[in-house]
């Protein structure tokens, strides 16, 4: 028993504030203690019982995660659930793609990103491109094709991507051709196909 409490990851007790998406809604937690593979988290939030828990966690396990005093902001998995004796619902949870992000990134976000890799196309050039999104968010989305591509920053063009449920306009807001011969595009939502992904992706820093 002494041999697997000592391989365990330590854990630092402490007292922060920060927020989950869970069920298509952002909560309200206080981290109760953490280590270098998780966090142990309370939710805040009035009107979350065990029983909501439960049933989101039938549709997924998976959470996005932003503690703005840590400075970390990602993805993790609830490993396990438990109600303390005043009725607080504690969620238990290993991080997956979590990033430590200092204060002058944060300052510059306008919203999360999450990493996402799902195929699409866009007009460009009168000619139809795949991509690769790289992140998501409810701004935008940054993409990479396959080939250097001439793109002109401000242009306004069509796109689908059929995994994530989006087919409109959006807007090219910068683009950056790597050494490898790829073509990065960070692309902004026109007319509303943001509102597809307010259920799916959460916000969390303002504007």
């Amino acid at each position: 028993m002494s041999g697997y409490l000592n391989d365990r990851p330590r854990r630092t007790k402490l007292v922060s504030r920060g927020v989950i998406f869970f069920g298509g809604e952002e909560l309200n937690v206080t981290v109760n203690n953490i280590s270098i593979n998780g966090v142990l988290l309370q939710i805040d939030q009035l009107g979350i019982d065990i029983e909501y828990v439960f049933t989101q966690l039938y549709v997924s396990t998976m959470v996005d995660l932003y503690l703005p005093e840590l400075r970390l902001v990602g993805e993790a998995e609830i490993v396990r659930s438990d109600i303390t004796k005043d009725g607080h619902i504690l969620l238990a949870m290993e991080f997956k793609d979590i990033s430590f992000t200092i204060e002058e990134d944060l300052n510059k976000r306008q919203c999360y990103r999450r990493n996402i890799a799902n195929p699409g196309k866009i007009l460009l050039n009168d000619h139809y491109y795949n991509f690769t999104t790289l992140n998501v968010s409810l701004d935008g989305l940054m993409v990479v094709l396959s080939e250097v591509v001439d793109v002109q920053v401000g242009a306004i063009t069509s796109f689908q991507c059929k995994g994530l449920g989006l087919d409109g306009q959006i807007k090219v807001m910068w683009v950056d051709s790597v050494y490898d011969g790829n073509t990065r595009i960070g692309l902004q939502f026109v007319n509303g196909e943001n509102k597809k992904l307010e259920k799916r992706i959460p916000r969390f820093f303002t504007k």
